[in-house]
């Protein structure tokens, strides 16, 4: 039986015709394993969205209980991590990656790279990465020195989030939250609104713009972002398939998910 998809909702008759191109969509040119909150929605969604051709996609799920301080805290103290990048070894991936922005830069641009490593020890043969390594990989990328950094944090998160980027060599303008731990709530934050708290929260001094959190929506606000602001913009979900995208071997990507997909 055909699908819909493929009928004339008025002829009713298949519009497939001899000569067409079947697409593979299965990961011919890259597998990318994302380690990715349970609660959470918006990641993946993001991440299939800009996949070109041949590039494949595959979650497993760590548990998170909320964005506060101590939850993020949780999630990296204990296996969780592990135990999920481990549940690929018989999958065969080029990268696999923790879309966790603050949990990753939690602890300092130390912790961050261990965290890579005990990655990269439970799925031997794989190259691991993060979602704070990449907005950092991406920053540097556009030239961006002076970042304005917009996340939807708590102050206390939102803080650590300064400090791990000027530990990077950046040069944080300003930092600003929303104030938000709920991860249903994060998911359900409608775009419009995340494009006009950036939009309001750059600085002139800012030469840059990073927005935080893989629980929010923002691939389809960034080119518009960029445009309005005259700055590059990096996303945390952006950033972190860009990433894994380079780290895999592949170049390019979609347009209109701004500029970082040049580089």
């Amino acid at each position: 039986m055909l699908h819909n998809c493929c009928i004339d909702p008025v002829r009713r008759t298949s519009k497939w015709k001899r000569g067409n191109t079947l697409r593979d969509y299965y990961g011919w040119r890259a597998r990318i394993g994302l380690i990715y909150p349970s609660e959470s929605l918006v990641m993946d969604t993001e991440f299939y969205a800009m996949a070109p051709e041949g590039v494949g996609v595959y979650t497993n799920r760590v548990d998170l209980l909320d964005a506060s301080y101590e939850g993020l805290a949780a999630l990296v103290a204990d296996d969780r991590i592990e135990v999920a990048t481990a549940m690929f070894k018989r999958a065969p991936l080029d990268v696999v990656t923790f879309g966790g922005t603050s949990a990753s830069f939690l602890h300092g641009a130390d912790y961050d790279q261990k965290l890579i490593m005990r990655m990269e020890a439970a799925l031997p043969g794989v190259p691991a990465s993060t979602t704070s390594t990449a907005g950092v990989k991406a920053l540097r990328a556009l030239g961006v020195q002076k970042p304005c950094f917009v996340g939807p944090y708590v102050d206390e998160v939102t803080d650590r989030g300064r400090e791990f980027f000027n530990a990077n060599g950046f040069d944080v303008t300003s930092a600003h939250g929303l104030g938000i731990t709920d991860n249903l709530e994060l998911d359900a934050l409608p775009l419009e609104q995340i494009y006009e708290f950036v939009k309001n929260s750059v600085d002139d001094s800012a030469d840059g713009v990073f927005i935080s959190c893989t629980g929010i929506r923002t691939i389809g606000a960034i080119a518009a972002l960029e445009v309005d602001l005259g700055r590059p913009v990096v996303s945390a979900i952006q950033a972190t398939f860009w990433d894994a995208l380079r780290v895999a071997g592949v170049g390019g990507g979609k347009a209109d998910f701004g500029s970082l997909f040049e580089y």
